[in-house]
């Protein structure tokens, strides 16, 4: 099986049975990434480019190494100082990578529908890194994947996404995700980073911890998104962990195997109590970054196939 579509730009696209073909990829790719020998070659001879036109540590690193592992010839563009600051549109870079002949090329933008811009211009594979506040897709695969290894089933589960909903692209993708796959959502935060509208998506919205993470099998805290907040959403941090911040006292209303998420990175003692955080019989914090370079390989693996048998 390959994915139907040519890119992989949201979770929106796919079907549940995609979605299940990804994360059983992804698991056998958990399992050579746990060998000595990390290496396979589903992607040599080709060429991964990654622009990240916003800042990332993880993402990117972790694109880099799924590329590698693959045999990619993977090459990353510095952004931050490209023709781009010069004044050269979206639709010339694409017209410039065109005539470089890449394969995949791996995006990050700060504007929403930047991605799927260039996906239309591009003769190659594009796969979304994140996109303004639109989606991650990759991110809401891994997170899937940390949830249906620790509680060996990704569907009728309850899950609490608390926190920055309004600003966060990882909160769309996954809620996406987890509805497609038959689970409960819920969405916890106060009324300033709930978007209007958030009740419609087929999502239970509370305003209060306790209420919200009552009975759930899976917390996810999102991280304070100070960089897209233009005006003053919180009273100041330490309210907000007094009320939002997750710690052991708010977890207990959870279920006792609930499992604690973050995507990263994190503001201990602002969306997280550290000590928690860092708890290996709650925390699956850590899983989540291992798992990301499993998904990203799948993922190209995934688009590589679907290019070449497109091809044929």
């Amino acid at each position: 099986m390959a994915l139907r579509a040519a890119h992989l730009l949201g979770i929106e696209a796919l079907a549940p049975d995609e979605i299940t073909y990804l994360l059983d990829l992804s698991d056998s790719y958990v399992d050579l990434n746990r060998q000595a020998v990390k290496h396979a070659d589903v992607l040599a001879g080709l060429t991964q480019v990654n622009m990240f036109f916003e800042a990332s540590t993880r993402t990117q690193a972790s694109f880099e190494l799924a590329g590698k592992r693959l045999g990619a010839d993977v090459m990353n563009m510095a952004m931050q100082a490209s023709s781009i600051k010069k004044g050269e549109t979206l639709i010339d870079t694409a017209m410039t990578l065109n005539a470089m002949h890449p394969d995949l090329l791996v995006v990050r933008h700060p504007h929403s529908g930047a991605v799927n811009l260039l996906a239309e211009k591009v003769n190659c594979a594009v796969l979304n890194a994140g996109d303004g506040r639109h989606e991650h897709p990759t991110q809401a695969l891994l997170d899937a994947l940390t949830i249906r290894r620790a509680k060996g089933r990704l569907h009728r589960l309850t899950v609490a996404i608390c926190g920055d909903i309004a600003h966060s692209r990882v909160a769309r993708s996954n809620i996406l995700l987890l509805g497609k796959m038959e689970n409960r959502v819920r969405l916890i935060g106060p009324p300033t980073l709930i978007p209007s509208g958030a009740a419609d998506w087929g999502v239970e919205v509370y305003q209060d911890m306790a209420e919200g993470l009552a009975g759930a099998d899976v917390v996810m805290m999102l991280r304070l998104q100070k960089e897209r907040m233009d005006g003053a959403f919180i009273p100041s941090e330490r309210e907000y962990y007094h009320r939002f911040g997750l710690d052991r006292a708010k977890l207990s209303h959870a279920k006792e195997d609930a499992i604690v998420m973050h995507p990263g990175p994190m503001n201990r003692g602002v969306e997280i109590d550290g000590t928690l955080a860092d708890d290996i019989n709650r925390s699956v914090i850590q899983e989540q970054v291992e798992m990301g370079v499993a998904v990203r390989m799948a993922a190209m693996d995934a688009l590589a196939r679907g290019r070449k048998e497109r091809a044929q």
